[in-house]
């Protein structure tokens, strides 16, 4: 009986050693809330390599990777556009998760240099990502330019202007 329990515990050890520890307890993919001021805006998601990853609205969510390759987190670019509102460009990165450093305790060697840094578990991602588009963009409006001279206006009209020197 004692023989089992002592294998059982070895098996465990061992598993638990060739794991890393944001591996098990983090993630490598991290759900991301969009938003935008006003909503109803499109956005745009590039990876580090310009790699459109995701279209969409705001509000919306999305999941996104956290790590990029070997010892290399993610940064995302987030471009969100509105009509009438200025585009607006957001840098989303990605920093180092407080489960990697469990690895000390837990993973080891292995978790810590090989299989976090592989699935990307050692980074993680922000939870939100919102634009605040601004002010609307004054009306450019469809009326073209009228150009006029003063004996055009009527009375009425003469009687509002304002002398500008």
């Amino acid at each position: 009986m004692m023989v089992r329990k002592l294998i059982g515990a070895a098996v465990a050890v061992a598993i638990l050693g060739t794991q890393g520890c944001a591996s098990i307890v983090g993630e490598s993919r991290y759900p991301v809330a969009v938003s935008s001021a006003p909503p109803g805006a499109s956005f745009e998601i590039t990876d580090k390599n310009g790699t459109v990853v995701h279209t969409g609205n705001t509000p919306s969510t999305v999941t996104l990777k956290s790590g990029k390759g070997y010892f290399s987190g993610q940064t995302y670019t987030l471009r969100f556009k509105k009509e009438g509102y200025p585009d607006k460009t957001v840098e989303l990165d990605s920093s180092l998760s407080g489960w990697y450093w469990g690895n000390i305790l837990i993973g080891g060697l292995i978790g810590m240099l090989i299989v976090d840094p592989l699935t990307g578990a050692m980074y993680k991602l922000p939870e939100f990502a919102s634009a605040d588009m601004g002010k609307p963009l004054a009306n450019t409006g469809e009326q073209p330019l009228k150009v006029g001279v003063i004996d055009d206006l009527t009375a009425a009209q003469r009687e509002r202007l304002v002398p500008v020197n």
